[in-house]
């Protein structure tokens, strides 16, 4: 056998492409930004530390060549003190009018970069479904096609029509000899609405999500922010509210997202559930849900005359009971609550499961491992249901 007639493959040692200096640097400082709830100067303290013990820099690109490229790319800005003072009281002029290096904070755009950090991590690997808004089973005047065909009815649009289909039935039904095309003949390809969902995401804030030696809020946190980008730009007509709770709740934007930390709070349940309902009722969407991550009991109620009522021993029954009435209202609105627990406490695992079965909702009981991927196959299971 000549050279010209080897064929077959050549297998070598893949050497993965080297990146680049500040590329490396950029992927850690992306996680550590997250961790950190935004803090730059922690970020960094921490990047140091780590190219201490693991050599991440060169004598020709250290951390500080890494932040002026943060700075010149637009990821970092740079902002002073209008009062002069700080840094300001130091500088070489000596005025004391704030004229020295200010405090750096991230942009905008790194704040959208960290959202698409986070669908990557969390949703990158799985198997995309179709591109679109929401669909439903229900076929009529849409505009996603299924593939079905049926026979033309008064109002179908021209543009659906098969043409294809519609010159077979023609000669089949009238011979090529005396060939011609009648309404009967025709053929058109179905379409399926497209609903529209609405969806809150509840987020606990309470001190336990940061106890026992476990980070619990940056899982949740990065869950928030891949949710957020995959809606926004995979279903824009779609709409995501997020929500925090701990001894109260209020919304935050998805902006807010990288900054969110865990506060000396309690549980307070109800107060995340009323707000959740009261932002759905507010939107025309038919399809609406809750999505709810707590790691713990409900432990907190704000009372009528503004004080707080409190318990963490155990499961406080008034404050249970109202947590169930809650679940029901929201049963009678036809918003369903899925709730993601991340503990695997047994007494809390019966509430959850009462809990849920007042609202008729779902359960997950998980830990942080997998609560992305949970999320994700929810919310894509919600898309096929039916408009009611």
């Amino acid at each position: 056998m000549t050279r010209q007639e080897r064929s077959g493959f050549k297998f070598e040692f893949y050497n993965p492409k080297e990146l680049d200096p500040f590329d490396k640097l950029f992927d850690i400082f992306k996680e550590l930004i997250t961790h950190t709830s935004g803090d730059f100067d922690e970020a960094i303290d921490w990047l140091r530390e780590l190219d201490k013990e693991y050599k991440l820099t060169t004598p020709e690109y250290t951390v500080d060549d890494f932040i002026e490229d943060l700075k010149e790319r637009g990821y970092i800005r740079e902002e002073f003190d209008p009062n002069g003072s700080g840094n300001g009281e130091d500088n070489e002029d000596g005025d004391g009018e704030g004229n020295g290096p200010g405090k750096y904070s991230i942009t905008a755009k790194t704040e959208q970069l960290l959202r698409k950090h986070a669908l990557n991590q969390i949703f990158g690997n799985m198997r995309k479904g179709n591109v679109g808004n929401h669909k439903t089973n229900k076929l009529g005047s849409g505009d996603e096609h299924t593939g079905d065909l049926r026979e033309y009815r008064f109002g179908d649009g021209l543009d659906r029509i098969s043409m294809t289909e519609s010159l077979r039935n023609a000669q089949i039904n009238h011979g090529m000899d005396d060939f011609y095309l009648s309404e009967s003949d025709l053929i058109v390809e179905d379409t399926q609405f497209k609903a529209q969902m609405s969806t809150v995401l509840m987020i606990d804030i309470s001190h336990s999500m940061i106890l026992y030696g476990e980070d619990r809020i940056t899982p949740a946190k990065k869950v928030a922010m891949a949710l957020a980008e995959l809606i926004t730009t995979r279903y824009p007509k779609d709409t995501l509210d997020i929500i925090v709770f701990g001894n109260d709740a209020w919304p935050i934007k998805i902006a807010d997202l990288p900054y969110l930390k865990v506060g000396p709070y309690h549980t307070n349940t109800v107060a995340g559930l009323q707000l959740a309902m009261d932002i759905l009722r507010r939107k025309r969407n038919t399809n609406k849900q809750i999505f709810m991550i707590t790691d713990g009991k409900p432990s907190c109620l704000r009372l009528k005359d503004g004080r707080y009522y409190k318990n963490s021993n155990g499961l406080d029954e008034y404050i249970v009971e109202k947590c169930y009435t809650m679940a029901a209202q929201a049963r009678r609105l036809h918003i369903p609550i899925t709730t993601f627990m991340i503990a695997n406490d047994p007494y809390l695992q019966r509430f959850i499961d009462e809990f849920t079965e007042a609202n008729q909702g779902k359960a997950f009981f998980t830990g942080l491992q997998g609560l992305g991927e949970m999320i994700f196959h929810d919310y894509e299971a919600n898309r096929r249901k039916r408009l009611k």
